[in-house]
Order: structure tokens, then C-alpha cells, then sequence
């Protein structure tokens, strides 16, 4: 089963109210406790690659040739996007389309609107050429991203519309008060102006930072226009408590699976507590790619 884009996975997920999860890709047994627990749960799946992680997990195509062969493997039969997370430059971007990602995102929120639009229309329009989905940010994530430590910068309305307006994306990442990493204290976040974004610009929303977020929060979130919400610091912390508690218990323990399974048991748990708290579970069968 190839990868799919996440263009038709959001927009059916956006109308029917629930959320798709993205999961980050921290290695090839992290990416198949990911891969089997959306087989398990039988929902729609969105593994991500982050970009300052792609290097480090062996370059674009290995990348793709390990999540594609471990699909075969695994005889997965869910959709799966192989999408780029937080791509640092057009460059970048179409450098994960030509190695088969099926779904980036051009991260030019740092930059003036009008640079951040220039660099996302040079990304959606060469990925439309290939059918990769496209999804881009406006305003910053607080928190630890991609290395940097940074404040939380809201979403400008009218930055939101034009972006989607001129460049003709399929997901917007609205910064409205999330963080990546651990919340100190409640997250606070811009509800009202999440609904004005969603109703402007009606394409589906991406909430980053959601690790930490109470469930009822989440659900207003969907409720709102969020269609994907990204997890990755919930499955770090619970693949790190396993593998601390084996390292103190075991310490003459010195093979590599026994030290890692548990930890690698947590986050395909972690997984598929968040795909039933976003109500993706069992979706899957109305989203069959053949």
C-alpha cells in the first residue's frame, strides 16, 4: 500500500469532526510501534519526519524506503502519510517530495508574510505536480521547536487568509497558544480566535504543541476546524520513563531489545490512546486507498 496524501484524510476528518494524529518518526522500531498501532486501532495515520531529525534518521530516501518497507512487513492496510514536519526551506521540501513523501510542511513562519508566502506557493505548487499534500504556519509555537527555544506568537487573521488564499494550500498551522515540550502550568489557548481563522479561511487546521493538552481541550479544538493534532513529546516522555526504570532495575542487562521494548511498548500504547482521544479510531475503513 503506497503512502497517501493527507488532502482527502483532513478534509473528511475536518467535516465529520475528529482529528488524525501525527506521530514523529524517532527511529525504525519507534516507527513501527506507530505503524501497528494504527493498524490495531484501524485509523488513518500521519508519520512524521522532522526535518532537523532527517539527517540523523539517514537522509530523505532512507527515510522513505524504511517506513514503506515496514508497511509491506507489517502487511499494513490503513492509510498512511509520510509527511515532513517543520521543513526548514523549499529546498528541503522538495527534496522529501522527490524521495516519496507524500506530505510536507514549509515552515516559514519566522519569516515576514510576505517571504513566508513566496517560499510556501514555490513548495504546493511543485508538490501539486506530484500530488503531495501541503501544509504551512502562521505565527510561532512556543516552547522547543526544531532546536530553537522561542515564545508564542499568535496567528494573524488576515496573514492566515492570504496565506491559503495565495498559495493554495491543504493545512494551516494557526499558532494560537500551544508549545512544544512540556506545559508549565494549563495551556491557554486562543479559542476565539481559532474559530475566526477556521471560519475565514475553511481549509482544515493543524494544532502543533498538543502533547499536554487536557482532552477537553482537544475536543473544542476539533470541534473548531483542527483535523490534525501533532504528538511527539507524550511518546518521547513515555518511551523515557520505561527505558530509565529498565536501566536502574537491570543494570547488568546490556542487550539492546530487552533495554528498548518496553519503552517502544509505551509509545504504541501512547499512540493509540491518542487515536481513540481524537475519535480516528475505526476510521480508517472509509478512508481505503487501493
Amino acid at each position: 500500500m503506497a503512502f497517501v496524501s493527507m488532502k482527502e484524510l483532513l478534509e473528511d476528518a475536518k467535516r465529520e469532526q475528529y482529528a488524525i494524529g501525527q506521530f514523529n518518526i524517532n527511529g525504525l522500531q519507534w516507527t513501527k510501534a506507530i505503524l501497528q498501532a494504527a493498524e490495531e486501532e484501524q485509523s488513518p495515520v500521519i508519520a512524521a519526519a522532522s526535518d532537523r531529525l532527517i539527517d540523523y534518521l539517514g537522509g530523505f530516501k532512507t527515510v522513505a524506503a524504511m517506513v514503506n518497507a515496514l508497511m509491506e512487513e507489517l502487511s499494513i492496510t490503513v492509510p498512511v502519510v509520510l509527511h515532513l514536519d517543520h521543513g526548514s526551506s523549499v529546498e528541503r521540501c522538495k527534496q522529501a517530495i522527490d524521495a516519496g513523501f507524500s506530505s510536507v510542511m514549509i515552515d516559514g513562519s519566522h519569516s515576514p508574510i510576505d517571504q513566508n508566502i513566496a517560499m510556501t506557493k514555490e513548495v504546493a505548487d511543485y508538490a501539486k505536480l506530484h500530488g503531495v499534500s501541503v501544509e504551512a504556519e502562521v505565527g510561532t509555537v512556543g516552547g522547543m521547536e526544531d532546536g530553537l527555544v522561542g515564545g508564542v506568537k499568535y496567528a494573524d487573521l488576515h496573514e492566515c487568509q492570504r496565506l491559503v488564499e495565495e498559495t493554495n494550500i491543504d493545512a494551516l498551522a494557526a499558532a494560537l497558544g500551544s508549545v512544544h515540550g512540556k506545559y508549565q502550568g494549563e495551556p491557554k489557548l486562543g479559542f476565539k480566535e481559532m474559530e475566526e481563522i477556521a471560519k475565514t479561511t475553511n481549509i482544515p487546521l493543524v494544532l502543533h504543541g498538543a502533547s499536554g493538552i487536557p482532552a477537553d481541550q482537544i475536543v473544542r479544538t476539533i470541534q473548531l476546524g483542527h483535523a490534525k493534532i501533532n504528538i511527539n513529546t507524550e511518546c518521547m516522555v513515555a518511551w523515557a520513563e520505561k527505558t530509565r526504570v529498565m536501566f536502574e532495575e537491570n543494570p547488568d542487562l546490556y542487550e539492546p531489545r530487552a533495554y528498548m521494548t518496553p519503552g517502544i511498548d509505551a509509545v504504541k500504547e501512547t499512540v493509540k490512546s491518542k487515536m481513540r482521544e481524537f475519535g480516528s479510531a475505526g476510521k480508517a475503513a472509509r478512508q481505503q486507498v487501493s
